[in-house]
Formats: C-alpha cells, sequence, structure tokens
C-alpha cells in the first residue's frame, strides 16, 4: 500500500460506519477534465442543495423554542408536521433523482466514506459521481468520491464491492451523514436490546 492509499484510508475510517443497505447512483468522472471543489459545486443538482438547506433550516427553527419548555410544546409539534410535510415532498423530488441505469448498492456509509457493491469494474484512483439515498430517514447527499479499496469479496449477486472516500463533499452535507449514522446506530441497539429481553422472558 502506498503513503497515498494509506492516507484515504485512514480519511475513511476517521469517521465511525454503519453497515446499512441502501440506494446510491455512481457515474464515473472523466479523469482528463479538470476536477475542482468549484466543478463539484457546479454539478451538484439543486434537489440536493435544498435537501440540506431544509435540515439546516429545521434544526435553526426548532432549536431556540427548546428552552421555553412546555409553552412551546403545541407550537414544536405544528411545527414538526409542517416539516414533516415538506420532508415528503423533497423526499419526493429527491426520488426522481435516483437513476435505474446509474443505481448500485450501498453496503455502509459514514461521515469518511461509502461501500458498495457494483455489477460495473471501477479502478483504484478512479473518481466518481455520487448520489446516496437513504430514503428512510428522508436523507440524499450528492458527492464525489475516490476507490480506494476493491475487496476481494463479492456480494450475494456476485458484484465486486468497492471502498469510496468522499473527494469533494460539503460540510453541511458530511454532518448529516455523520448524525445519520449515528441514529441509525441508536436505532439498531435499541432493537437488539429488544430483542435480548424477549429472548430472555421466553
Amino acid at each position: 500500500m502506498t503513503h497515498d492509499s494509506a492516507n484515504k484510508l485512514q480519511q475513511f475510517d476517521e469517521f465511525f460506519t454503519i453497515d446499512y443497505d441502501f440506494n446510491v447512483n455512481i457515474s464515473p468522472i472523466d479523469m482528463n477534465q479538470s476536477i475542482s471543489y468549484q466543478t463539484f459545486l457546479q454539478n451538484m443538482p439543486m434537489p440536493f442543495k435544498m435537501a440540506s438547506e431544509m435540515v439546516s433550516l429545521d434544526q435553526a427553527a426548532l432549536r431556540p423554542l427548546q428552552t421555553l419548555g412546555s409553552i412551546a410544546g403545541q407550537l414544536m409539534d405544528y411545527l414538526n408536521h409542517q416539516s414533516q410535510k415538506i420532508d415528503l415532498l423533497v423526499s419526493y423530488i429527491l426520488s426522481q433523482q435516483d437513476e435505474t441505469e446509474n443505481r448500485q448498492q450501498g453496503k455502509s456509509f459514514g461521515g469518511g466514506g461509502i461501500t458498495f457493491s457494483s455489477s460495473t469494474s471501477h479502478e483504484i484512483n478512479d473518481v466518481i459521481e455520487v448520489k446516496i439515498f437513504l430514503n428512510n430517514d428522508n436523507c440524499a447527499v450528492y458527492c464525489f468520491g475516490e476507490i480506494i479499496e476493491a475487496t476481494e469479496i463479492k456480494d450475494e449477486l456476485g458484484r465486486n464491492v468497492y471502498k469510496a472516500v468522499f473527494h469533494f463533499i460539503r460540510d453541511e452535507d458530511r454532518e448529516i451523514l455523520v448524525r445519520t449514522s449515528l441514529h441509525l446506530q441508536s436505532k439498531q441497539l435499541q432493537l437488539l436490546a429488544k430483542q435480548r429481553n424477549h429472548s430472555s422472558k421466553e
């Protein structure tokens, strides 16, 4: 492993990663063209910009109300209902970005990158356009990734499994992925605890 590869793997491992099945669109990027953060932002479809801005606005609006205690309870309930309506609308718009021809199977994700299985062959250091869809959590993220590992293990359909570190990603989108991964881990641990309690009572 080269020093550069080791650094990228370390960058991937800096963040918690959770095993989770999700849809991901993977498109190759022409390595002959100039790739910059500005190019990445210009290529980002508007629905992905809307999605992360909605999350930020929701959190900013609800945070001050939490200090008001019970007085703000009904208002927070109302705002949460409105937020859910907007989430449904944004989710529908984002679902139109999930292109069947580019859809692959996501295996895990975190703040550092993703692993996915693909019927398309990729090479180490390939830069790819990535669209992550975590539909159950109303979360979708657009980023550029870089293939850093191709595992010898194949998935249940015989597809190759790849590890990609984030090459370009907005800070707010990385934060969303980190928060979502921790939320999913919490749900998985709660489910595991319930299963253990159920087993112990039998």
